[in-house]
């Protein structure tokens, strides 16, 4: 079987929802569940606002003003947020609207290939409230999951009209959403029926689009991918998070936030269950799960990429697992609305409309505004940070600042200089290094071509102040503490102390 079932004689039509009016419900509903969280974006996003921030008003591509790093995951995120950034004049406000800019077009894409497959007016309508009530989805706002999310089920979208050139742009920009994506954008094109026709105009596409980047990131930027490849794989190299990893995170979650952690992976649950009622369907001949197999496909890809994160053992941020949830819940949602009989269908649809519910409400039960993500392993609460940082600032009077692990918020708000690999591209050399001696003879090639042009003689900056996260009895030269307190770890202090 192969994409190219869905040709206009094998659809079932179906009247659509008009584009305007679901664009505008789904703007609308947007732009609500962001003045709720948007109180609660998660340290890892201020990273990227911080990019945006200085690209956007400096003209620099760095954490920090005028210091030039290569640490943001998502180089098309940071682009178009800089954009808006520099338009609205706040941050936060362009995550937003970024936000609300993704859930439309993601619902559009939804809304042609439930046409294309000859699924209910209503699926896309389905599709994405779930993924919008997401907990873990709701946890990762301002980075690039729902940017991702978009440009593959576009991609999705192309693979099955037959578009290779428009696949090709389409896949360019996936890939500077994240490296990473190439995993959906290999299986989407190899799951083509005779892949291989015009594929040289999906390449075409795909260079044209993510060329010019990687090769201004290669030579300027000193690395053609983002240095995170680096830093994080190190870290589960390192086993920064204990015997936590990618393949267990979720017992790690489980300890702090089981109900959340419930809502969060239960679409991954139904997907199995979905792909083997689909595959036995499917395998009968049946009309109707061949029309599904696009979204067999997408839910393929996710689980290619959750496998390949788990190989990789890297530490278990919860929004690594945000691009296979997102292809797990879509497929769930196109099997319960794709049911040829009444009762089956309204039976998988009242499933999934009860793990909306259920989302919806257990967001909210902790009262509103929350002051943490439904899924967070911050240190302390967003608005904490802000308050810890603006007093940093003040204390730090020009002096650089270490971090204490997390770096985002406290950067953001301080006006400061908040130091560690994510903001000083002098202390890269070590990890690189680090990383090529333990790494195979291929592993090593490829990292040397990647830092062909990185500057090695670069000098980490010396260090003054440290943040220091302590229990028990507090350093004697510390210049602030304030107590802190999370749901993975508990209650702690963080001082400021001056660097010996």
């Amino acid at each position: 079987m192969a994409l190219s079932l869905l040709a206009p004689e094998n659809r079932r039509v179906h009247r659509q929802l008009p584009v305007r009016w679901l664009s505008i419900w789904i703007a609308v509903g947007s732009a609500m569940v962001f003045m709720l969280a948007h109180g609660h974006l998660i340290d890892d996003t201020y990273i990227t606002l911080s990019y945006a921030r200085n690209l956007a008003f400096h003209g620099n591509w760095g954490l920090l003003t005028g210091n030039t790093a290569n640490t943001a995951t998502s180089p098309l995120n940071v682009l178009l947020l800089a954009a808006l950034t520099f338009v609205v004049r706040d941050g936060v406000s362009a995550v937003g609207l970024l936000y609300v800019a993704s859930q439309v077009l993601l619902v559009l894409a939804l809304r042609r290939l439930g046409a294309a497959a000859g699924l209910p007016r209503w699926f896309p309508v389905l599709a994405i409230a779930a993924l919008t009530v997401n907990p873990l989805l709701v946890s990762s706002l301002g980075l690039e999951v729902e940017l991702g999310a978009t440009a593959v089920v576009w991609l999705l979208v192309f693979s099955v009209e037959r578009r290779p050139f428009a696949f090709g742009l389409v896949a360019g920009a996936a890939t500077l959403v994240r490296v990473d994506l190439l995993l959906f954008v290999a299986v989407i094109f190899l799951a083509r029926q005779r892949f291989w026709v015009e594929a040289r105009r999906s390449l075409l596409g795909a260079v044209l689009v993510a060329g010019p980047w990687f090769a201004f990131s290669w030579v300027v930027l000193g690395a053609m991918v983002p240095d995170t490849l680096v830093i994080k794989t190190l870290q589960g190299v390192q086993r920064s998070w204990g015997n936590w990893e990618f393949g267990n995170g979720l017992g790690l979650y489980w300890r702090g936030m089981p109900v959340q952690t419930v809502l969060a992976f239960l679409p991954a649950v139904l997907a199995v269950l979905a792909g083997a009622w689909w595959l036995v369907r499917a395998g009968r001949g049946d009309p109707a799960s061949r029309r599904l197999l696009p979204f067999a496909v997408l839910a393929l890809a996710g689980g290619v990429y959750a496998l390949a994160y788990t190989q990789l053992k890297v530490p278990p941020y919860h929004w690594y697992y945000g691009p296979s949830l997102i292809a797990a819940t879509i497929f769930v949602c196109a099997v319960a609305s794709g049911g040829t009989r009444r009762i089956e269908r309204g039976a998988t649809v009242s499933a999934v409309a009860v793990l909306v519910a259920a989302s919806a409400v257990g967001y909210g039960l902790p009262g509103l505004p929350r002051d943490f993500a439904p899924f967070t392993s911050n240190y302390t609460t967003t608005a904490q940070y802000e308050e810890i940082g603006r007093e940093v600032g003040r204390l730090a009077g020009g002096r650089t600042v270490e971090s204490d692990g997390e770096i985002g918020v406290v950067a953001y708000t301080c006006d400061c200089a908040v130091i560690d690999v994510f903001s000083d591209r002098g202390r890269m050399p070590n990890a690189i290094a680090e990383l090529e001696a333990r790494a195979g003879h291929l592993t090593r090639g490829l990292l040397r071509v990647n830092f062909a042009f990185f500057d090695y003689v670069r000098q980490p900056r010396k260090l003054e102040l440290a943040l220091v996260r302590l229990n028990g009895r507090p350093p004697l030269d510390a210049l602030a503490q304030w107590t802190i307190s999370a749901p993975l770890y508990g209650t702690t202090k963080l001082y400021l102390v001056p660097k010996s």
